[in-house]
């Protein structure tokens, strides 16, 4: 019989391994754990509890809130307070960062930075959603008030990372530096099992995963990748599959298990992109890098060396198997020399 391991007692397994481990970040992912399955409750009554549906308020995204993410936002947060290992928290809910500055929380070490659900629009039709989170050491003094540069961190510096995912079952997939796991829940208990354990992305897929309602507007060598994956060719296994679902933690989630790649490119309407570096596009990105993948911005910049300027700086995003990241780069790099050429003809 296969042996079952907790969450809990898989994050204390891996403390053991690390002589400077404090037993912090094990009680900081139990703050997660619990939210999580707080989240994964309400979800579970959509369509018969009032959590479906617009709040009637916009958040500094300028998008509509759900009543999900007003949920979310509020769980998170108290379940991460009340460790008293969390100073502060920025989600993409709130405008500004959020400090802890109860006597509980004085001295702590940690931020987290979250998008409490990821494609929340998606719970009206019952469709996956997610919520996304990264954790960093604060860089200000311990005995002083968190502040903002404690959240604008690259990518390289977060000592944890991870996404949960709401769909047929909750799994949430997490890394510290050292592989990527993945812990099914099981509600009967209210226990997360590790069911993936080393997590790897294959090397390529067949999947390709983006908006294309807005193809028109998109940069010709995005244009021509999308051709490129449309394509017969039997030895490169094309014409590849489209999968869009718009819940950022879905898309990935399958392309990672399966193989592929998710782009969410710059384009008129979204000249920086649309999704958000620390919320969205940073903790991703190390996944895939620790599951064998890749994450750029398209146009060469890997996305954990990006140093956020802002707590809700939006970055073109491209993400998944390696050799699908080769090709689409490949077409940007072509195209931005086409139009160098032809600047120079000008």
């Amino acid at each position: 019989m296969k042996e079952l391991i907790t969450l809990g007692e898989f994050v204390i397994q891996q403390q053991h391994k690390h002589a400077a481990a404090t037993g912090d970040l094990s009680q900081i992912f139990g703050a997660i754990r619990l939210a999580s399955k707080l989240v994964h409750r309400e979800i579970n009554k959509a369509g018969i509890a009032d959590i479906t549906g617009a709040a009637g308020l916009e958040n500094i995204q300028g998008e509509q809130q759900q009543k999900l993410d007003v949920y979310a936002n509020e769980k998170f947060k108290a379940a991460l307070a009340a460790r008293g290992l969390v100073c502060g928290i920025a989600s993409e809910e709130e405008e500004h960062f959020v400090e802890f500055d109860h006597e509980l929380n004085k001295g702590s070490k940690y931020v987290v930075l979250i998008d409490p659900v990821d494609g929340s629009s998606n719970i009206d039709v019952n469709v996956a959603v997610g919520t996304i989170f990264s954790i960093y050491k604060r860089k200000s003094a311990a005995d002083g008030p968190v502040e903002l540069d404690d959240f604008l961190q690259p990518g390289t510096e977060q000592v944890a990372a991870g996404y949960v995912i709401f769909g047929t079952s909750t799994m949430l997939v997490y890394t510290t530096g050292d592989g990527v796991n993945g812990f099914t829940f099981d509600p009967s208990i209210g226990v997360f099992y590790l069911s993936h354990p080393d997590m790897q992305a294959p090397e390529s897929g067949n999947i390709y995963s983006v908006n294309e309602g807005n193809y028109i507007h998109f940069h010709d060598g995005v244009k021509r990748y999308i051709k490129y994956c449309q394509e017969y060719d039997p030895a490169t296994n094309r014409p590849y599959t489209s999968r869009y679902i718009g819940s950022l933690v879905a898309d990935f989630h399958r392309n990672l298990l399966k193989g592929g790649i998710y782009f969410y490119p710059s384009y008129a309407n979204n000249p920086n992109g649309k999704l958000r570096l620390l919320y969205e596009c940073n903790p991703i990105a190390w996944l895939a890098e620790q599951a064998g993948g890749r994450a750029t911005d398209g146009n060469g910049t890997r996305i954990l060396d990006i140093k956020p300027t802002e707590l809700h700086q939006r970055t073109p995003f491209f993400v998944g198997s390696v050799s699908m990241m080769d090709d689409v780069e490949r077409f940007m790099v072509q195209e931005r020399a086409r139009l160098e050429r032809m600047a120079e003809l000008a």
